[in-house]
């Protein structure tokens, strides 16, 4: 696609058809994040031990990305054996059920220890149904292999604009419950209100995937009988070093991001006592920088490599990262945002080549396993511990080891993008 053409309603269909399944994976995503920042530890886990609840509402929180390769390998074998488009309204289905039994799970007080085993069942459940591999690596694929030669990385941006703008969702949802609720009302239901909603989300995306056509990258694939039998077996066995090097590359996207929304969130509200709906605030504003830098950073990457523009973002990060104990410290609402703002920009230019960068590494018949996992591997390593090690390392050592933290994550990226090929399949 060509910028300066006019875009076909089939060219609308696919942007908005890849778009809509990652908005709303990450706006379910989100809404859990926030609520294990805020309420779930109150809602969920015992009284008796406060200082437990947030370690125990972020350990729930990681449960989803241990199911993520899981999904990825489950929805990765169906996408690679009947299809595209089936297999990604399958897992936008599990998706969504498994958000909406959370929003009308009763806590603790109602369920005793019940509450926290069956919410672990279903964060489990999300995580599968998301596989972040499942969902993402489907859209991915679904914009990409619809892509002209020289646009892929443009096309491939429309999934990955999905977080900005499902996290500007989930966050507008919980800054107008903030704002609207007393506290004892956000705690007792106000939280669940944005997990139902949801549902209502699912639906129009499950439509327009129904209304969509094969991808012709897989169409060739089915005409000339190429699909394998397991295609996870055929994808270990020739291409198991770019599935480690791409989870280890994704890992850069995923820290800066759930440091900046989580971690900071958490600690925002808690350590430095601003407001939730001033950080909440906060946060919108600092989500646009990423939201401009997701379609900058693909159109860049169309013209000199995904490889460079990574690179360059992830060393930026490290950077970064040194910079973010001053950034906290300082007591400054403005300059907390900038470098909020500033973590979610370099995630943006990090991320967005992904879309592409990741896809290219796999041959069509096995691209939606390879992809897939090693898009759900690379949240284990860079999202899924990373609100519960920043706790632990800022009640531990302070504040200075959770930048060093996002700075060692950057640095074991940028080695594994040097790692992959620049094009491959």
């Amino acid at each position: 696609m060509n910028m300066s053409t006019p875009t076909t309603p089939s060219t609308l269909r696919i942007a908005f058809a890849s778009f809509i399944g990652t908005a709303i994976e990450f706006y379910d995503f989100y809404i859990y994040a926030m609520a294990a920042a805020l309420v779930i530890g109150q809602v969920f886990f015992p009284a008796e031990a406060p200082a437990a609840q947030s370690l125990n509402a972020f350990l729930t929180f990681g449960i989803a990305f241990l199911a993520r390769p899981l999904g990825a390998l489950l929805f990765g074998h169906f996408g690679d054996r009947v299809g595209r488009k089936v297999t990604l309204a399958a897992s936008l289905l599990l998706m969504g059920v498994s958000t909406l039994l959370i929003g009308l799970l009763p806590g603790y007080a109602e369920w005793g220890v019940w509450a926290p085993i069956v919410l672990c069942v279903l964060r489990f459940g999300q995580g599968l149904g998301l596989g972040l591999g499942g969902e993402w690596g489907g859209a991915a694929l679904l914009a990409t292999e619809h892509a002209p030669e020289g646009r892929r990385a443009w096309f491939g941006m429309f999934p990955q604009l999905g977080p900005s703008v499902g996290f500007l969702l989930a966050t507008l949802s919980f800054l107008g419950l903030s704002l609207w609720l007393t506290d004892a009302e956000f705690k007792a239901w106000g939280w669940r209100v944005p997990f139902i909603a949801s549902a209502l989300l699912v639906v129009v995306g499950l439509y327009v995937r129904f209304t969509l056509a094969e991808t012709p990258a897989f169409a060739a694939v089915l005409a000339h009988k190429a699909t394998h039998r397991l295609p996870l077996r055929a994808l270990l066995k020739t291409h198991a070093r770019a599935v480690l090097l791409g989870a280890l590359a994704m890992g850069v996207c995923y820290n800066l991001f759930y440091t900046a929304t989580v971690f900071c969130l958490s600690y925002g509200t808690g350590t430095l006592s601003i407001p939730r709906p001033v950080f909440l605030g906060m946060l919108c504003v600092a989500i646009l920088a990423m939201t401009l830098a997701t379609p900058l950073a693909a159109a860049w990457s169309d013209r000199i490599g995904r490889r460079p523009v990574i690179l360059r973002g992830a060393l930026a990060a490290i950077l970064a990262g040194l910079l973010l104990a001053p950034a906290l410290q300082s007591g400054s609402l403005l300059l907390v945002t900038a470098y909020l703002a500033l973590l979610l920009f370099l995630m943006g230019v990090t991320f967005a080549p992904m879309g592409a960068f990741l896809p290219e590494q796999f041959p069509a018949a096995v691209r939606y396993s390879g992809a897939g996992l090693a898009y759900s591997l690379g949240g284990i390593l860079g999202a899924s511990v990373a609100p519960a090690i920043s706790q632990a390392l800022v009640q531990q050592g302070g504040l200075a080891w959770v930048g060093i933290y996002v700075s060692v994550m950057a640095g074991l990226s940028a080695l594994a993008v040097l790692g992959l090929r620049a094009r491959a399949g």
